[in-house]
C-alpha cells in the first residue's frame, strides 16, 4: 500500500494544531467535495483522501499512533503486542522512528536468534518473504433509502472508497438497520484478508403512513355523508388501491384494520403487518341556502 502522507494531504505541519487541522480540513473538503464537482474521478479521490486524513489526525490517539507507525497506525497495538511478547527475548536489542517510515535505526546488541525472532514477528521475515499478516479495517457506511424504496426487493448501487457495489436490499428494511458485506472494508495487509463493510440505512418516510415495526398507520379523510349513510371509499395503501366499505353512523376518529396491508416482514417473503386506519370526518364548507334548510330541519327533527 502506498504511504500517503496526511500532514501533506491537508497542507498542515506536523506539530499543527488541532483547530488549524480543522480549518485545513473544512477548505479542502469545500474544494474538492464531489457535488462541487461532477463527473471528477480526480476530486472523489482527493476528497475521500481528505476525508481519511482528518479522521486520523483530528483524533489524539490516533494522530499519535500515526506519527510513530505512519501507514502502518492501524496496526501499533498488534506491534505494541509483538514488542511485549518479544521482549523477553529481545536481549539488549532496541530500535527507534518510525519502523517502516524514514530515519528508522536499530541498535543491537546480543543474541543473533534472539534479534531474529524478535525482528521476525514485528516485521516479517523479510529474507524468505514471510510476513506478518494483518486483517484489513472495518468500514461504515450510511446509506438513505426512501419508505416506498424500503416496501420492495430492489437493488442500490453507491460508492465507497471509490469503489462501486451493488447490493439487494431486501424489502422490509427497517430505519437504522445495519448489515455486513463480509470483505468489502479496506484492504488487508501483507495478503491478509480485506475488512468488512457495514451499511447502516437511514429510511426516509416519503409516504402519508407512520410504520411502527411491520404495521403502518394512517389517519383519511371520510365525508359527512358517507360516514352517515354508508357506503364504500377507495384507499391507496403501500400495495395499491383497496376498496372498504364504510359502515352507515361511522364515528369521527374510528379505527379499520386492514390484515396483511402493511409493511413486509424482513426476509420473511408473503408476510405483512397490518394497515390501521382511523378515519377523520369532514364537515362540508360553503353550504347552500337549501343545505343549510335542510340542516335545520335535521336538527329539528332530532331535538323531538
Amino acid at each position: 500500500m502506498d504511504f500517503i502522507d496526511y500532514y501533506k494531504t491537508l497542507g498542515v505541519s506536523k506539530d499543527a494544531t488541532n483547530e488549524e487541522i480543522k480549518k485545513a480540513y473544512r477548505k479542502l473538503a469545500r474544494k474538492h467535495h464531489p457535488d462541487l464537482n461532477p463527473d471528477n474521478p480526480e476530486a472523489v479521490r482527493i476528497f475521500q483522501q481528505i476525508n481519511e486524513a482528518n479522521e486520523v489526525l483530528s483524533d489524539p490517539d490516533n494522530r499519535k499512533k500515526y506519527d510513530q507507525y505512519g501507514k502502518d497506525w492501524k496496526h501499533a497495538e498488534q506491534f505494541e503486542e509483538a514488542k511485549r511478547q518479544q521482549g523477553a527475548h529481545a536481549g539488549n536489542a532496541s530500535y527507534g522512528g518510525n519502523p517502516f517510515g524514514e530515519g528508522q535505526h536499530y541498535t543491537y546488541s546480543g543474541n543473533d536468534g534472539d534479534f531474529s525472532d524478535f525482528f521476525s514477528s514485528m516485521f516479517g521475515d523479510r529474507g524468505s518473504g514471510r510476513q506478518t499478516r494483518f486483517r484489513g479495517q472495518d468500514i461504515h457506511a450510511k446509506l438513505e433509502i426512501t419508505l416506498t424504496e424500503a416496501y420492495a426487493t430492489h437493488q442500490q448501487t453507491f460508492t465507497v472508497n471509490g469503489k462501486k457495489i451493488r447490493i439487494t436490499v431486501p424489502a422490509g428494511i427497517a430505519d437504522g438497520q445495519e448489515i455486513k458485506l463480509a470483505k468489502y472494508g479496506g484492504p488487508g495487509m501483507n495478503d491478509g484478508p480485506n475488512g468488512d463493510l457495514y451499511i447502516t440505512f437511514e429510511v426516509r418516510n416519503d409516504t402519508g403512513f407512520v410504520r411502527k415495526g411491520n404495521d403502518l398507520y394512517a389517519t383519511l379523510p371520510l365525508g359527512l355523508y358517507k360516514a352517515l349513510l354508508g357506503g364504500e371509499q377507495v384507499v391507496d395503501t403501500p400495495g395499491g388501491k383497496v376498496k372498504l366499505k364504510i359502515a352507515p353512523e361511522t364515528q369521527n376518529g374510528a379505527k379499520v384494520r386492514l390484515k396483511g396491508k402493511g409493511f413486509p416482514v424482513y426476509k420473511q417473503e408473503g408476510m405483512y403487518g397490518d394497515l390501521y386506519i382511523t378515519w377523520q370526518v369532514e364537515l362540508p364548507t360553503h353550504l347552500s341556502e337549501n343545505e343549510k334548510e335542510l340542516f335545520r330541519k335535521l336538527s329539528e327533527e332530532r331535538s323531538k
